[in-house]
C-alpha cells in the first residue's frame, strides 16, 4: 500500500502538497503526491485523483527528487569573467543580473532597434505567454521556441488542409491510426487510453520504421522506409479511391482540390508504394481498408518524427489527407476539433492567452527571423519566429542584425550543425540563458540566471477532458533560484516597460486571461490538485457546417490555395507532393553508395527528454552505456560488430564515435541515435541549411551515414 513508510500526520511532521511533473511538456503533465518535511521533499508519488495520470508516474517523474535536490542546480546569478565556454563566473545579486540586462537591452533598441533582441523559450514551455508578451511589449518579433523544430510543422501541415487541426478522439474511435507515435515512451496518457480502446475491440493499425510497445499492440504494423510517410499515405489513398471507400458526400461539398489530388494519387499503387517505402503492397491495402472501412477512425500524429524530414510537412499533408478523404474530420471518434484553451491545450474554457501574448500586430513590427527564407511559416504560424534561421541571421546580420539574445532553457545542441550555432551565439554582443541547471549552453553566457522546478512554483496549466490547475509551490525555491515568470515580470518592470499587466503582476495576469472562462485565481487556489472546469463548453460536432473551414476556399484543401500562390518553387507544391529525402538513395544514389544506411536521429527513450535526465542517477541507469546507436543484429554481423563495441558513425558533415547496441526495434539499413548528447553529439552530423523548404524544419530523421567499428577512442 503506498505511502505505509511515511504516513502523514502531526506525530511526524510530513504532509502531502499537490503538485505536477513538468519534467515532460507541455501535454503531459503528471500529478504528484510529494511527501513534505521539514521544508523538504522526502518522497514522490502519483496523485490518485489527478484525471489524467490516475496515480501513475513515469521513471523522469519517479526520479523528481534527484531532479530538484541535483548538485548540478544552479543557485545564484552569475556574470561571466573569463571567455565564453570558459566556465568562469563570478556570481552577483539579482539586482545586479537585472541591470545589467536592462542597460544592455534598452542600449541595443536605442541603437539598433527592438527587434535587435531576441526572446527564445525552450524547456520547459509552461512560461510562453509571459516571455512573447515581455518581447512583444520590448517591441521586438523575434520571439522564438524549440517549438520550431517540435511541433509546429506539424501544425501547419494540419492547417494548410483543414485550417484548424483536429487532434484524435481516442476514447471513442473505432480504429486508430498511429503514425510515427509511441505513447509509451512519451504520453503516458495517450497509452493508457489505447490499451483501453484495444480492450474494447478498437483497430489499431500503427505507422513506424521502429518496433516499439505502440507496434506490439497493432493489427497492422506498417514499418516504412524513414522519410517515406507521404509515399505510404498516398498509396492508402489510392486503395480508398479506387475502391470507392472515400466518403463521397463530403468530398463533394466540402472539398477543394479533389479531382487534381485524385489525379496524382493514380500514380501510387500500392506496388509503387511498396517500392517506395518497403511496406508490402497487401499491408498497404489492408490498412487503407481497415482505416476507410472502420467507423469512425481517427489519426494520432506526433509532434516532430514525420516533421523531421525535408520534406516533412508535404508528408503531413497526405497523411492527414486521409482524414478528408474519409470524412473523419471533427467527428466524435475522428479527429475532433477541440479548440485550446490555454498554451495550445484544450481544457473546455474560453481564455485570452492568444490576445494576451500577442500584445502587438506582427506589421507593427519589423520581420520575424525567417521571414524572408520561410513565407509560408509567416502565413501559416501566428505565434513565433523561426528558430532554426537565427544562427544565419546572427551571422549574415541581414535583414538586420541580431545583437542579443536571453533564452529560457536554451539548448545550443537542438540546432542542426550545433557547434556552428555555437560560434554565432558568440558573435553576439550579449547573451543570457535562464535554467535550472549548469548546462553547455549556460557556460557561453555572459549572464546566467537561476530557475526554480516546477514543484517550487505556481503554474497555470489545463487537460483536455475539462480539467485545470494552478499549482502552488510546494517547497521553497532552492538557493536563490526563482520561477520564469517572476524573472519575467521583474526585468519587464526593469526595462520600463508600459504594460498595464506586467505592473499588475503574474496573478492579475492570470486573471485577465482567464476572464471568459469566469474561473479565477481565488478560486484555482482552493484547488490545490486541480479541479474540474465548472460549466465545461460542449464542442459541438461538425463545425464547419457552420462556419466553414479556416482555409483560403473555406473547404479542406488537398490543394493548398496557400501553396498554389508557390507554383514551380521545389517542395511548395500545392498537392501534397511526395518527394524523397534531401539525401537518400533516391535522391543522391552517388552519397548513397559512400553513405549507405540511412541516419534516424532523436526518437525518444522513456528515460530520457531531452537532454534533462541525463544528470539523474535513477534514469541515467537504466540507460549506462550511453552514448549509444541502435543498429539491427544483422547490420552488426556483417560489419563484425558486437553489443557495447565502439563504431564510428559519419556523414559527409562530420563523424561521432559512439557505443553499437544491437536490437531488432531497428530496421536493417537503419541506425537510430539519441540525440543532445555532449560527448557524441549527433546533430554535428547534419548541415545547418539540411530544412524542409516549407517549415524550416530540420532533417534530423532522414540523412545517409556509413558506419565502422574501432577501437575505444579511435578514429
Amino acid at each position: 500500500m503506498k505511502g505505509l513508510s511515511k504516513i502523514p500526520g502531526p506525530e511526524n511532521g510530513i504532509q502531502i502538497k499537490k503538485s505536477i511533473c513538468a519534467i515532460c511538456d507541455p501535454a503531459t503533465q503528471c500529478g504528484l503526491d510529494l511527501y513534505i518535511k521539514d521544508g523538504k521533499i522526502i518522497k514522490v508519488e502519483g496523485s490518485d485523483e489527478h484525471p489524467y495520470s490516475v496515480g501513475t508516474l513515469c521513471a523522469k517523474g519517479a526520479a523528481t527528487r534527484q531532479y530538484v535536490y541535483n548538485e548540478e542546480r544552479l543557485k545564484t546569478p552569475l556574470k561571466r569573467l573569463g571567455p565564453r565556454g570558459s566556465g568562469k563566473f563570478e556570481e552577483i545579486t539579482w539586482d545586479e543580473a537585472m541591470d545589467i540586462i536592462s542597460e544592455k537591452f534598452n542600449a541595443i533598441k536605442a541603437e539598433f532597434g527592438p527587434e535587435a533582441v531576441a526572446f527564445y523559450a525552450g524547456y520547459s514551455k509552461w512560461f510562453r505567454p509571459y516571455l512573447k508578451r515581455l518581447a512583444h511589449s520590448f517591441g521586438s518579433p523575434n520571439y522564438l521556441t524549440e517549438s520550431s523544430t517540435c511541433a509546429r510543422a506539424m501544425e501547419m501541415a494540419q492547417k494548410l488542409v483543414f485550417g484548424s487541426p483536429g487532434v484524435p478522439d481516442t476514447k471513442n474511435t473505432n480504429c486508430l491510426l498511429v503514425w510515427s507515435a509511441n505513447p509509451f515512451y512519451t504520453n503516458p496518457g495517450n497509452a493508457r487510453a489505447i490499451l483501453k480502446g484495444k480492450e474494447r475491440g478498437m483497430k489499431l493499425i500503427v505507422v513506424d520504421p521502429r518496433k516499439t510497445p505502440t507496434t506490439a499492440l497493432a493489427d497492422i504494423h506498417l514499418q516504412l522506409r524513414p522519410g517515406t510517410d507521404g509515399a505510404l499515405a498516398l498509396a492508402m489513398a489510392h486503395v480508398i479511391i479506387r475502391e470507392k471507400l472515400y466518403d463521397e458526400d463530403f468530398v463533394a461539398n466540402y472539398t477543394y482540390g479533389f479531382d487534381e489530388y485524385k489525379a496524382y494519387v493514380e500514380t501510387f499503387s500500392p506496388e509503387k508504394g511498396e517500392e517506395l517505402t518497403g511496406v508490402p503492397a497487401d499491408k498497404i491495402i489492408a490498412a487503407a481498408r481497415m482505416y476507410a472501412g472502420v467507423k469512425p477512425a481517427a489519426i494520432m500524429p506526433s509532434a516532430s518524427p514525420v516533421v523531421h524530414h525535408t520534406n516533412g510537412v508535404q508528408n503531413y499533408r497526405a497523411v492527414f489527407s486521409l482524414i478528408g478523404l474519409t470524412g473523419n474530420y471533427d467527428v466524435r471518434g475522428g479527429n475532433f476539433v477541440n479548440p485550446p484553451s490555454f498554451i495550445k491545450q484544450p481544457g473546455l474554457f474560453r481564455s485570452r492567452d492568444h490576445d494576451f501574448a500577442q500584445v502587438k500586430p506582427w506589421e507593427d513590427m519589423a520581420p520575424r527571423v525567417g521571414a524572408d527564407k520561410f513565407p509560408v511559416w509567416v502565413e501559416i504560424i501566428d505565434e513565433e519566429a523561426q528558430a532554426m534561421e537565427l544562427p544565419f541571421q546572427i551571422r549574415s546580420r541581414k535583414p538586420y542584425p541580431i545583437k542579443a539574445l536571453i533564452g529560457f532553457g536554451l539548448n545550443y545542441r537542438m540546432w542542426p550543425d550545433s557547434d556552428s550555432f555555437l560560434e554565432s551565439l558568440q558573435e553576439l554582443d550579449f547573451f543570457v540563458n535562464v535554467d535550472i541547471f549548469m548546462t553547455d549552453s549556460c557556460k557561453y553566457a555572459d549572464i546566467v540566471l537561476p530557475a526554480c522546478t516546477s514543484v517550487e512554483r505556481s503554474e497555470l496549466r489545463c487537460w483536455g477532458m475539462g480539467y485545470v490547475i494552478l499549482t502552488t509551490p510546494a517547497i521553497e525555491p532552492l538557493y536563490q533560484s526563482r520561477s520564469d515568470t517572476d524573472i519575467i515580470y521583474q526585468l519587464a518592470v526593469k526595462l520600463g516597460l508600459d504594460d498595464p499587466l506586467f505592473k499588475a503582476g503574474y496573478e492579475a495576469s492570470i486573471d485577465w486571461i482567464l476572464k471568459p472562462s469566469g474561473l479565477t485565481v481565488s478560486e484555482l487556489k482552493k484547488h490545490p490538485g486541480g479541479m474540474f472546469v465548472p460549466n465545461p463548453l460542449q464542442i459541438p460536432e461538425k463545425k464547419y457546417m457552420k462556419d466553414g473551414f479556416k482555409t483560403p476556399s473555406g473547404k479542406l484543401e488537398f490543394k493548398s490555395k496557400v501553396l498554389e500562390k508557390y507554383e514551380g518553387r521545389a517542395g511548395f507544391e500545392a498537392l501534397p507532393v511526395y518527394r524523397p529525402p534531401k539525401y537518400s538513395k533516391e535522391a543522391t544514389p552517388e552519397v548513397a553508395r559512400e553513405y549507405p544506411f540511412i541516419l534516424n536521429t532523436g526518437s525518444r527513450l522513456p528515460m530520457f527528454v531531452h537532454s534533462r535526465t541525463f544528470r539523474l542517477p535513477w534514469t541515467k541507469s537504466l540507460r549506462p552505456d550511453h552514448p549509444a546507436a541502435d543498429i539491427n543484429p544483422q547490420d552488426a554481423k556483417r560489419l563484425g560488430i558486437n553489443q557495447k563495441d565502439y563504431i564510428r558513425i559519419a556523414t559527409p558533415k562530420g563523424a561521432i564515435i559512439v557505443k553499437a547496441n544491437l536490437t531488432k526495434m531497428v530496421q536493417p539499413g537503419v541506425v537510430h541515435m539519441y540525440h543532445a548528447y555532449p560527448s557524441a553529439d549527433v546533430n554535428l552530423l547534419f548541415e545547418g541549411d539540411y530544412l524542409d523548404p516549407l517549415s524550416g524544419f530540420p532533417g534530423f530523421k532522414s540523412a545517409l551515414c556509413k558506419i565502422e567499428k574501432v577501437e575505444k577512442g579511435g578514429e
